[in-house]
C-alpha cells in the first residue's frame, strides 16, 4: 500500500527558510517521479515542484522558482523540499504526491504558516 508522510511544517518568519521531507512506502521509490504541491485557504492545490525518478531534473513553479529546491533520496525513500526567502504567501498546507500507474497518491499535508 502506498503511504506518503510528509513533515517539517509549522510556523516561519518572513524571509527564513523552510525544509519539507516526505517519507515513502509501499512502492519502488527509485522508480518514480515525486511532486510537492501546495493549498492555501480558499485557493485551489497548486504544483510546485517536481524531481525525476533519479534526481538529475526537477521543475519549478513561477511562484517559487529561483528560492526553491526539491531533491531526493533515494537510499532513504525520501523527498525534500526546501524554500528560501518565504514569503507570507508561501503559507498552505504542503503536500507531496506521485502518480503510480495512472493512479495518483497523496500525503496527509503538513501546514506551513509564514508570519511575523
Amino acid at each position: 500500500q502506498v503511504h506518503l508522510v510528509e513533515s517539517g511544517g509549522g510556523l516561519l518568519q518572513p524571509g527564513g527558510s523552510l525544509r519539507l521531507s516526505c517519507a515513502a512506502s509501499g512502492f519502488t521509490f527509485n522508480m518514480y517521479a515525486m511532486s510537492w504541491f501546495r493549498q492555501a485557504p480558499g485557493k485551489e492545490r497548486e504544483l510546485v515542484a517536481t524531481i525525476n525518478y533519479n534526481g538529475e531534473s526537477a521543475n519549478y513553479a513561477n511562484s517559487v522558482a529561483g528560492r526553491c529546491t526539491i531533491s531526493r533520496d533515494n537510499t532513504k525513500n525520501t523527498v525534500y523540499l526546501q524554500i528560501n526567502s518565504l514569503k507570507p504567501e508561501d503559507t498552505a498546507v504542503y503536500y507531496c504526491q506521485v502518480i503510480i500507474l495512472l493512479q495518483t497518491y497523496w500525503g496527509q499535508g503538513t501546514q506551513v504558516t509564514v508570519s511575523s
